[in-house]
């Protein structure tokens, strides 16, 4: 058992959500193998999203998760597999989605699925990666009135 592959590929999965949550793009990207094969979707989006590049994944986040959406994920009991450079692993996930301009609020849970390979500069990076959701909700922050957002990274109008 390779463990500190292991752990450096723990690292990589904390990675690719925390600069995903907090929207550092360049950091995102290099989490991502060139080729890599995204399959997300989600109720609330819609329809299946397929991606099969690193450029194509970034630029629908960026698009889509910029500034105007706050975003949390928080993932959990990993299985890892090694096998030399190339490994195979599970993730528990929940996520919370803010839409503060549309007072939209998205909960969901589920598991990741990912493949990694250690690229020609020795840095894991993530090859393939998709979900299968437990579950997802919808909460329309209408219905909330006590609800208010006071503290948003992105919003220069409240106060931090």
């Amino acid at each position: 058992m390779d463990l500190a592959a292991i752990e450096e590929l723990k690292r990589l999965k904390h990675r690719y959500f925390r600069t995903l949550d907090l929207k550092l793009w360049d950091e995102f990207a290099d989490c991502l193998a060139d080729d890599v094969s995204a399959r997300y979707g989600t109720q609330a989006m819609g329809e299946p999203l397929h991606y099969d590049n690193r450029a194509d994944v970034v630029a629908f986040m960026e698009q889509n998760l910029g500034p105007g959406i706050v975003t949390v994920h928080i993932a959990s009991h990993p299985e890892i597999e090694v096998d030399g450079d190339t490994a195979k692993g599970s993730w528990a996930f929940e996520d919370t989605v803010l839409v503060p301009d549309a007072k939209v609020q998205i909960r969901g849970a589920g598991y990741y699925l990912d493949t990694y390979r250690r690229d020609a500069d020795g840095e894991w990076r993530i090859s393939s990666t998709r979900y299968e959701r437990i579950y997802e909700a919808f909460t329309s922050l209408e219905d909330i009135p006590s609800f208010k957002l006071i503290a948003n990274r992105w919003d220069q109008s409240l106060e931090h």
